[in-house]
Order: C-alpha cells, then structure tokens, then sequence
C-alpha cells in the first residue's frame, strides 16, 4: 500500500446507534431465595426476570434492530474501536436510502409496541404471579425515549491537518502519530475487504466440494445465500476498494466473471457446473496472497 493515502473525498464516517428497552429486570430477593433454598455460602448467581413474559413484541424490535446493524456492518468497513466505521461515497445514497426505510421500520414497530403496553403490562401481572411489580414498569410516556434509531454521518479526518498551539517539535511528534494511526487503520478497513473476499471464496469452495460416499458423488448441501452473498459482495468491493487496489479488483472481477449466469439451483443439478465454479473459486484463492 501507497503511504500517505486520502480517502477523505472517496469515504465518510457513519455512527449507527440504536437503542432499545429489554425489560429485564434482577430480582434481588429471588435471588437471594435461591441461594438460601441451595445452601450456598456466597451470593452464587443472580435470578434476570423477564418483566413481558409471554409476549414477543420485545422479540420483533430486538432482532429487527440486529438485522439492521448486521445490514450496516455489510455496507461498511470498521475503522475505530468506538463504533465509527467507514462508508464509500459512491455507496451513499444507496445506503442512505435503505438506511431510512429500516429507520421507519423500527419506529413503526416500537410505536406498535407502545400502544400495546398498558395491556402488556396488565397481562405480565397474571403472568408472572408473585415476581409481578408494578413499580419495576416504566410509564408508558416514559417508554418511548427508552428506544431511538440515530445515525451520524461525518468526513474522515486528514491525517496532516492538525491544529493545536504547541512547539515545533512536539507538532511534528503528534502528526507523525495521527498519520501512523491513518494508515493503519485504512489498513486494516482494506484488509476486512480482503478478509470478507476470502471467507466468502472459502465458504464456497468448501460447500461445494462433492464427496465420495460408498463409490456414489454425494454433493454437499447449501444454502442460496451462497450464491446470493457471493454476488453481494462482488457489487460491495467496488465500494470497499478505497486505495484502488489492482489486486483486489482483478480478484473481484475474477469472481464477477464465474458468478455470470450460476444461480443456486444450477449449481445444485449440475455437478460439472458446480465443479468448474469451485475450480475457478480455488484458483482465485491461490492466485492471491489473502
């Protein structure tokens, strides 16, 4: 890699919180009760209750907002231990787009959510039995500031541009140091585009591998989401590859060109499609130094 690399023009930085309320609530006294009944010495565990047991609405808002984040994390590349990671510009309004219909998903679910907590509430007080208190519940106005969608988009820093009033050589200490930490951390973002290239070359070359059962081919079981991730990922790396690199790019069009016309269920019923595929996947793999 080129030192002294910009991509301040070509990439943004962008921060995905989303919050929610897990209504789980430790039960001191239960705990305590469980400690005493098994004659432990010393506090040995503690009792988490569920204070909506019996319903999913949680559940539905929970792995919604998991999904989303997993969808983040696909069109982004990390960059800082805080949760910033690194978006393309030419991926932008793509992202963008897709970022804001999953924005209005998830506030459509936890206004659904809010409107039925009341009953909720009243419901988990037959459910619970004697673990119900009230006072463990929020009231419903205080409920939804428990839950927020937000993102931040901001421009990736220069490394060189530094502006504090200190000596000369103190200065040049301090930007030696932002610039290393520039570099490596677009090093690392290009090394998980290298990384996920390899997984997804790897995940494909394993499954479908066709083995020897009793004399008989017995071709290996997979899933769409092969195929499917494969083809994702060859759109992706045209964003990933910030620094231009030669190699990622002739490996992604190596990849572009063999997914051509191969869909799951061709693969599946036509083993010399399905080896010629994996020839091709392997020989990416040893083309390329991952």
């Amino acid at each position: 890699m080129q030192n002294s690399i910009s991509i301040s023009s070509s990439a943004m930085l962008v921060e995905l919180s989303i919050k929610g309320w897990t209504a789980r609530k430790l039960d001191k006294k239960v705990s305590a009760e469980v400690d005493v009944d098994k004659h432990t010495k010393t506090r040995a565990g503690n009792y988490n209750k569920n204070l909506l047991a019996g319903t999913g609405f949680l559940d539905t808002i929970t792995k919604y907002a998991s999904n989303a984040r997993g969808w983040h994390n696909s069109q982004t590349l990390a960059w800082s231990d805080n949760g910033l990671r690194l978006l393309a510009v030419s991926n932008f309004m793509a992202y963008k787009k897709q970022l804001s219909v999953m924005e209005e998903n998830y506030n459509a679910l936890v206004d659904k959510f809010i409107e039925a907590y009341p009953n909720l509430v009243s419901a988990a007080a037959f459910q619970l039995g004697n673990l119900f208190d009230r006072t463990e519940y929020p009231d419903v106005d205080k409920i939804r500031s428990k839950f927020s969608f937000a993102y931040t988009f901001m421009p990736v820093p220069t490394s060189g541009d530094f502006r504090i009033d200190i000596n000369e050589e103190a200065k040049r200490e301090v930007l030696e140091s932002c610039s290393s930490a520039y570099e490596q951390r677009l090093a690392n973002a290009m090394q998980e585009a290298w990384s996920r290239l390899h997984d997804c070359l790897t995940r494909m070359s394993e499954r479908l591998e066709v083995d020897m059962v009793d004399g008989n081919h017995k071709p290996r079981v997979f899933r769409d989401s092969l195929v499917e991730n494969a083809n994702e990922l060859v759109g992706l790396l045209t964003h990933f590859n910030l620094t231009k690199d030669e190699k990622l790019e002739d490996a992604r069009r190596m990849l572009e060109y063999r997914m051509k016309n191969v869909n799951a269920d061709n693969l599946r019923d036509n083993l010399t499609l399905r080896e010629s595929v994996k020839n091709d996947v392997d020989a990416i793999l040893s083309k390329f130094n991952f």
